[in-house]
């Protein structure tokens, strides 16, 4: 299976909350969250190098209508709803077109 449809997010925590933002995050990984969904095939959750409290994540998904469909589960709206008390400014995306590459995490 492929990735069709992917994104970049970053996310800006409010000053000391990156910690717990990357941890609402991964719990995106738990059984029953988006990313472990089999359409999910790509979830890395990264941190700034230089900032904390700037947050990266990178999903892969079969498709761009799985993505939304499994976002408009109540599993990724509870975290969503967490995770917008921690932010300190609104999330900037960027969408894409996987062609090719390696997740061995």
């Amino acid at each position: 299976m492929s990735a069709a449809y992917g994104f970049n997010a970053t996310l800006t925590a409010k000053p000391g909350k990156g910690d717990r933002l990357i941890e609402l995050l991964l719990t995106g990984l738990d059984e029953g969250a988006p990313g472990a969904s089999e359409h999910c095939l790509v979830y890395l959750v990264s941190r700034s190098a230089s900032d904390p409290d700037t947050v990266h994540v990178t999903e892969g998904w079969t498709s761009e209508e799985d993505h939304h469909r499994i976002f408009a589960g109540e599993a990724a709206r509870a975290i969503v709803a967490k995770i917008g008390g921690l932010l300190a400014k609104e999330s900037e995306y960027t969408d894409y077109v996987p062609v090719r590459g390696k997740a061995g995490f």
